[in-house]
């Protein structure tokens, strides 16, 4: 109880001071770097061949540039094995295309970016995802049993080391939900994902009620970029007083000319079934 004094005292103090003076704190900005959204997803039933890595650099948070699209890069995958190259041409607004791209499961691929005068790369494997089964809706499972979840049904391979990534994003929303599985104790089951959504005025989300359409997409991640996200989703979960401040969350895109100036994102390979479901009465 006595520390708790001295916090809340401390608290005080602060608050206090606060209202007295005005300070200005001047923010540090970090270096720019480049950032590489490099996700090349297979669509079960599609070529694939038709590919996007955006391109862009980082700029400090208080800063109102809007125009960060990276122009004049040279981007090329290459397939490990077979030794194809699948260059991705600018297309002038910070995006580069492939439509010749080849997937193949289970084999490597390597990211190669060349701008200012510095070279980028990275590794990754395309990785397989198995199948959804059935997808319901229910309120029994959720935390909340008056609030609907939806479910998706799928059964994991019996081989070792599958790892998923789902989003949900329901039409109207701005930004979908995400979040990471893993088999390490349900492997070679049938799994049932479900997921729900709590009303939060502060966070601006309310429940999925009858009507509501959801884009569902399953992924089939390296056990690498499973790590990735699990550190991204824990920092941007926010800062309480006691908790620690975020850094930040390095990719698998390494500069090879200047080590120390890396770059944000990853480069990913994944298959994934997407598919829909409106909720009804």
């Amino acid at each position: 109880m006595k520390i708790l004094k001295t916090i809340l005292f401390a608290l005080n103090i602060i608050v206090f001071v606060s209202c007295e003076d005005v300070v200005d704190v001047e923010v540090q900005n970090g270096p720019t770097r480049l950032v590489v959204e490099a996700s090349l997803d297979w669509e079960k039933g599609t070529s694939g061949s038709q590919q996007v890595i955006i391109l862009s650099e980082s700029t400090p948070y208080y800063s109102g540039n809007t125009n960060t699209e990276v122009l004049g890069a040279t981007v090329i995958v290459s397939n490990n094995t077979s030794g194809d190259e699948f260059v991705f041409t600018d297309q002038g607004n910070g995006e580069y295309l492939s439509t010749t791209f080849e997937p193949v499961l289970g084999q490597s691929y390597s990211l190669r970016i060349e701008y200012n005068g510095e070279v980028y790369s990275a590794t990754e494997t395309m990785t397989p995802v198995t199948d959804i089964t059935n997808i319901f809706q229910d309120r029994k499972d959720g935390f909340d049993e008056d609030l609907l979840e939806i479910h998706v049904i799928f059964t994991d391979p019996k081989e070792e080391g599958n790892n998923y990534l789902f989003k949900f994003h329901r039409e109207g929303d701005l930004l979908p939900g995400l979040e990471v599985g893993e088999d390490r104790f349900l492997n070679g089951n049938e799994i049932d994902w479900w997921y729900e959504i709590d009303g939060n005025e502060d966070a601006q989300t309310r429940p999925f009620k009858p009507g509501d359409v959801l884009n569902i997409e399953m992924h089939g991640i390296s056990r690498a970029y499973y790590d990735y996200i699990k550190i991204l989703a824990s920092q941007l979960g926010g800062t309480g007083l006691f908790e620690s401040t975020p850094v930040a969350v390095r990719g698998n895109c390494i500069n090879e000319t200047n080590p120390e100036n890396f770059a944000y994102g990853y480069f990913r390979l994944t298959q994934v079934v997407r598919t829909s479901y409106t909720f009804v009465d």
